[in-house]
């Protein structure tokens, strides 16, 4: 089978910051509010752009870095709960606008978990041998999803997009193990959700929700099965988690990090962390941390990535990025 690398990691966010105090014009709500339970001081939104836009300006940073031409791409995976439609796929229009005429491409759904099980998904194309280079990019516009009556939930939320490439390579792996795993539960998070018909009438029309999340439920969810998650997935790999360099985990809120990191027993610099300046950008939140940190200069040997959210959707992987190399 093959090993697996990263070849290219990279983020895009929007020019349109949105802070605080702005919200606090619109809703009531407060910017000492937000940070004191959030740990959020601005976020961006998309306007004018929608999630395929994000997606493809992603995927033109990935392919410069990976020195690709878009036709040797086999595969094209883009995670969102945010697509441009129901239909076709996000990663459709994003293979359009490459012109990555020789990939295939598809969305997947799993919330802000979503990167850890494409990338999971990619990996797997990958060692299967008949593929050998895969894009991911995980891209979201949750502001256009968003209640602004809903303080409770607007404001943690904003929009992005980041991915990586990766490819089959004869070196070191640098995907080491994972668990994934989901808890089917449709009341704590959910957007989107359309009725069925009651009856054939020329009055039908679809009325699709706003995003909501049940704070409480989701801070018990992460703070008991999220954690019991992490130390069972590091306890099979014989890891502690003092031999973690590098954390990566859902950018839910600055708490609840805090949180996983008071659990862990690591101090909070060995998290990547990004929530503060961009807010909650669901399953970009990973790998837009992930972007930041390698472009820092860190090359972690031992990284965790840890994604959790709607579904219940979480899990975990182990990478090795002591020789990731940008080009």
């Amino acid at each position: 089978m093959n090993a697996v690398k990263i070849s290219a990691s990279a983020g895009y966010l929007p020019e349109r910051v949105v802070t605080n105090d702005e919200l606090s014009q619109i809703m009531a709500t407060s910017d000492e509010w937000i940070v004191a339970h959030t740990g959020i001081k601005e976020r961006r939104y998309a306007l004018g752009e929608n999630t395929s836009d994000l997606a493809t300006k992603v995927a033109q940073k990935l392919l410069k870095e990976a020195r690709l031409a878009p036709e040797e791409l086999d595969l094209i995976i883009v995670s969102t709960i945010t697509p441009d439609a129901l239909t076709p796929s996000t990663a459709a229009l994003v293979q359009r606008n490459i012109q990555a005429k020789n990939a295939f491409a598809y969305d997947l759904s799993a919330a802000c978990a979503g990167f850890i099980f494409a990338l999971s998904t990619g990996e797997k194309f990958i060692r299967s041998g008949a593929y050998q280079k895969v894009m991911i990019i995980s891209a979201e516009t949750n502001s256009k999803m968003m209640d602004f009556t809903d303080r409770t939930s607007a404001v943690f939320f904003g929009d992005g997009a980041a991915g990586v490439i990766i490819e089959a390579s004869q070196a070191q792996d640098e995907i080491l193990a994972e668990k994934l795993c989901t808890a089917g539960n449709s009341e704590v998070i959910h957007s989107g959700r359309v009725a069925p018909l009651t009856q054939v009438a020329a009055s039908n029309y679809p009325q699709v929700d706003a995003f909501y999340q049940d704070g409480r439920a989701v801070f018990e969810f992460v703070t008991t099965t999220v954690l019991a998650h992490i130390d069972e997935f590091l306890q099979a790999q014989g890891l502690r988690p003092q031999d973690l360099d590098l954390v990566v985990t859902h950018q839910a809120n600055l708490r609840l990090i805090e949180k996983i990191a008071n659990h862990l027993e690591l101090p909070l610099d060995r998290f990547a962390i990004n929530v503060d300046q961009v807010g909650n950008t669901s399953s970009v939140g990973i790998p837009l941390a992930l972007a930041q940190a390698l472009k820092a200069g860190q090359r972690p040997k031992t990284a965790l990535l840890t994604g959790f959210g709607a579904g219940l959707a979480y899990g975990s992987l182990l990478l090795d990025l002591s020789h990731y190399q940008e080009n």
